[in-house]
């Protein structure tokens, strides 16, 4: 039975990092939706056009996180899903240094809001894998428990 409170407490923790990845997207999505006359200027963007553009990458935001919310639900039987959570986020890591790179120092606005994505990236990029390696140590000893007791994600 310590052994299943055990478990059954990491397997909370892992939810729990994920949730607040999924939770911070879905905020900055909501914010975009929402007030993207807020964010124009962070990106050098103006009027419909930039409003626009802001409202797609919140779209944008809402759609890749369908993974993480099936990593969420239930991260050790949705280990495919916190897999392709952390590819995604790495993704947005990598692009986003790269697309830094290529914005001249002259334009430190633009530099400044695109290193906040790094750093927004880079600390859910974190949070899923020490997520994942929670996980990792559950499927170790998954087959010491009953096929019944992962069938309910919320009892677990």
């Amino acid at each position: 039975m310590e052994s299943f409170v055990s478990q059954n407490f990491r397997l909370w923790i892992a939810r729990f990092l994920i949730g607040l990845v999924i939770f911070f997207n879905l905020e900055s999505a909501l914010f975009f939706m929402i007030w993207p006359e807020q964010y124009l200027a962070a990106y050098e963007l103006t009027g419909i056009p930039g409003k626009t553009a802001l409202r797609g990458f919140a779209i944008l935001f809402c759609m890749w996180n369908i993974p993480y919310l099936f990593a969420f639900w239930h991260p050790q039987l949705n280990h495919t899903s916190l897999k392709e959570s952390i590819l995604m986020q790495g993704i947005g890591l990598i692009g986003e240094s790269w697309l830094m790179s290529q914005i001249p120092e002259q334009v430190p606005v633009l530099r400044n809001s695109i290193f906040r994505f790094i750093v927004f990236d880079g600390t859910g990029f974190l949070l899923l894998m020490l997520a994942f390696w929670i996980t990792l140590s559950l499927e170790k000893n998954k087959d010491s428990f009953s096929k019944k007791q992962f069938n309910h994600p919320i009892g677990n």
